[in-house]
């Protein structure tokens, strides 16, 4: 891997791509530090508890929300709105089709995206006002104040946005995805830091913290184990005429991921049990709020053991889901029979759906299991553990592992373009 970084800096072209990921993400990481004004950010630290939805808002934007700078919003509404468009595409035959018309579609549904993408800061700037005011941050604040406030979190919103559009462009990669990479990686020495305190405070031992980080080591191969998995549909492709020439048929497969749909099941389900209470916080007084929030019985009270228990089902729905919506077993089926290949030991038609439709609620059964596993795994250490408040969480290590692993393959694609020694040699 060294090697191959060291070979891609000789590469002028390479080096002025790394140059530029670096200084917008430099760009990127001092914005995150340029506080709002008016907001005092010593009222927020019990908003960001591990996870809950604001804890991971928090953990994907470097920490940008409890200190509440102008980038606490990040690239959340983008995300927010990628995955409502995507949605949107299978849903309306119109937008479908515009998917189906090459670059020049692709173009208009990525603006749409975008415009969508303000519309959703804006929601999410004003409730994020309403929700750190219960806090007492904005005590005293007038009006005119509180549109600053909003205003900054959309502007910053969109200037992530633009920054990640920038970083695809002129970098490597999945701009936006490499913002979110760098602010988890960000957040490593404040939780080296915090594990240290506790140790300090005698809240936990030396022996705790070896446990945990054996803890985090295995989830971390899991992760990098799972990711990497994938279930191979073999393929034959049969030969054909191509002018006067015959072409011999050949044999490939088509890779499912098996947790390619992780990332989108586990916010769905953080955001089905965290807007309730986002709602109830407006209304705090109300006696459904405070059931929602407070009651041993409300699915949606984070310190009840039906928390995550519900977390988890609705993890492993979403991933079944997702992957159903996704992929289209009869479309797979279709495309398959029009481009002459055939899965070996199963007709060609309804048969090939049939065993698609069998085989993705296999593989997105087993990814939800795992992502539910990721799902709940920081909040059972948070409520039955000494490890309470430490930034820890599967899904984080997910994120990271997906990011590193598309970097890898996208550099390894440019060094094999230029006859150098890739990453897997």
């Amino acid at each position: 891997m060294l090697s191959t970084l060291r070979n891609a800096w000789k590469v002028p072209e390479l080096r002025s791509k790394f140059y530029w990921t670096l200084f917008l993400v430099a760009i990127f990481r001092m914005g995150s530090h340029i506080p709002v004004p008016g907001v005092s950010a010593d009222f927020l630290k019990g908003l960001t508890q591990s996870g809950s939805l604001m804890g991971f808002y928090d953990l994907i934007s470097g920490g940008a929300f409890s200190r509440f700078s102008i980038f606490a919003l990040g690239v959340m509404p983008y995300i927010n709105a990628s995955i409502i468009t995507q949605l949107l595409t299978i849903a309306i035959p119109s937008l479908e089709q515009l998917s189906k018309e090459g670059e020049e579609g692709r173009k208009k549904i990525q603006n749409a995206t975008r415009y969508l993408s303000i519309v959703i800061s804006v929601i999410l700037a004003v409730g994020m006002y309403f929700t750190i005011s219960r806090s007492g941050a904005t005590a005293g604040l007038t009006t005119a104040k509180m549109l600053v406030v909003i205003t900054s979190l959309v502007v910053g919103s969109t200037f992530c946005m633009w920054l990640g559009d920038q970083i695809t462009v002129k970098g490597f990669g999945n701009g936006v995805s490499i913002l979110i990479f760098i602010n988890i990686i960000s957040r490593l020495p404040m939780t080296i830091r915090d594990l240290a305190l506790l140790e300090d405070t005698g809240k936990i031992s030396i022996v705790e913290i070896v446990l945990f980080i054996v803890f985090a080591l295995a989830v971390l191969t899991g992760v990098i184990y799972f990711s990497l998995a994938e279930r191979r549909v073999p393929v034959q492709y049969a030969g054909k005429a191509v002018g006067n020439k015959m072409m011999k048929g050949q044999s490939t497969h088509i890779p499912l991921s098996i947790v390619g749909s992780a990332v989108i099941a586990i916010i769905f389900a953080m955001s089905v049990l965290g807007f309730p209470r986002t709602i109830a916080n407006f209304f705090p007084n109300h006696e459904w709020a405070i059931w929602v929030t407070s009651s041993p019985w409300s699915i949606f009270n984070d310190k009840t053991w039906m928390y995550p228990v519900v977390y988890a089902v609705l993890t492993i729905f979403f991933t079944w889901f997702y992957t159903q919506v996704t992929f289209k077993p009869d479309e797979m089926a279709e495309n398959l029979h029009k481009s002459a290949g055939v899965i070996p030991g199963v007709r060609p038609g309804e048969p090939t759906e049939r065993f698609f439709e069998k085989l993705l609620n296999r593989v997105s059964f087993i990814g939800g299991i795992f992502a539910a596993f990721l799902a709940v795994s920081p909040i059972l250490v948070a409520q039955y553990t000494s490890f309470e408040g430490i930034q820890f969480g599967g899904t984080s290590l997910l994120i990271v592992v997906s990011v590193a692993l598309d970097f890898t393959r996208r550099l390894e694609s440019q060094m094999v373009m230029r006859h150098y020694k890739g990453f897997l040699k």
